[in-house]
């Protein structure tokens, strides 16, 4: 296993991670995700820490707590190997202080958080969404006053627009509290939206990727075909209306070319998507989800390997978008590879 700075911080990480989203599964979405128990929690992290995998990631909100509580159980008497990353800020009841990351909630939600992972530090904690009701300075001075305390390790953010990250990474400049090092963001073959600006300022700021849903919300793992049905075991059949928009016709153009790719390489179709996930800049982790064994073993081969730069190229012409303005007038021009080298392609 590569193992990688996050961000700009002396924390290392796994290139490939794993999401308890699927742990106590409860409800309409997380319910079909997965309903993974301890004992089958416990044997799915004995499979990652063999294969090098020691960050697992969770949130409150997943299944009211209870991914939270199932990893808590699983990892227990060996909280040393592991890192742990949860998440909090969205809506976890009907409470007007059970939402957002206020003062009152964020320590409130961290107290919680540590009952129900049965530890007392968390070594990656993570702003869920951006809440436009409480200031930047009340945020960050709450995590200042939570890190100095030793509840929390290192902070991040996930699905901020950029000029929430860049007005919250100003104050923390300005006031000396502790900097988000990670931004957890969708991005696949099929959903490279992250690329026009996040990564950009990923790449300025110094906050690594950890990347949810690499296979697109399950659409990337070989089984969604052109004029075919959804396979009857598939979540999206439960799911799709929760998950990010997907443009068919794209998506079975790129499906057309990793089933190229599988034959030429002899890897599966999710294990060549994750591989290419990894070449990206700023991407420190890739976040897997697996309800069972063999979903995991079969992802944990996207490491190990590396495609070839045309392969790459190939699927690179596959999943292109035209840019969103301001950013596709630069993008058009010859000049941008000179404007932004990092990231061209």
């Amino acid at each position: 296993m590569e193992y990688r700075p996050l961000g700009r911080s002396g924390l290392k990480v796994p290139a490939l991670s794993f999401g308890a989203g699927t742990f106590g599964g409860a409800g309409p979405l997380f319910g079909n995700w997965g309903t993974t128990d301890a004992a089958e929690a416990r044997r799915l992290l004995n499979i990652c820490l063999e294969a090098g995998v020691t960050l697992f990631d969770t949130a409150d909100v997943y299944s009211d707590g209870a991914s939270e509580r199932v990893l808590g159980e699983a990892i227990r008497g060996r909280r040393d190997r592991v890192l742990i990353s949860t998440k909090t800020g969205l809506p976890t009841g009907e409470g007007p202080n059970q939402a957002g990351t206020s003062r009152l909630r964020l320590v409130g939600a961290v107290e919680a958080a540590l009952a129900r992972l049965g530890t007392d530090y968390i070594d990656l904690l993570q702003l869920h969404a951006f809440d436009a009701g409480t200031p930047v300075e009340e945020v960050l001075a709450t995590l200042d006053g939570l890190v100095r305390a030793g509840k929390l390790r290192y902070v991040g953010v996930s699905n901020f627009a950029g000029w929430q990250i860049m007005k919250s990474l100003a104050a923390s400049e300005r006031h000396g509290w502790p900097r988000y090092v990670a931004n957890q963001v969708y991005y696949s073959l099929v959903g490279r939206d992250y690329e026009w600006e996040l990564m950009p300022l990923g790449a300025d700021q110094g906050l690594g990727a950890l990347v949810w849903s690499p296979l697109g919300w399950g659409r990337l793992t070989g089984r969604i075909r052109r004029g075919a049905p959804l396979p009857a075991g598939s979540r999206l059949n439960a799911t799709a209306d929760f998950g990010p928009p997907v443009d068919e016709e794209r998506l079975y153009r790129i499906v057309d070319v990793l089933d190229e790719l599988a034959e030429e390489t002899g890897r599966t179709i999710p294990q060549i998507a994750i591989n290419w996930l990894l070449r990206r800049p700023t991407v420190a982790s890739v976040i897997l989800g697996a309800r069972n064994e063999a979903q995991l073993v079969d992802n944990l081969g996207a490491v190990g390997w590396a495609l070839e730069a045309g392969q790459i190229a190939r699927l690179d012409a596959a999943s292109v978008v035209e840019a969103p303005y301001p950013h596709f007038p630069y993008r058009r021009q010859a000049g941008f590879a000179r404007l932004d080298p990092p990231l061209a392609g």
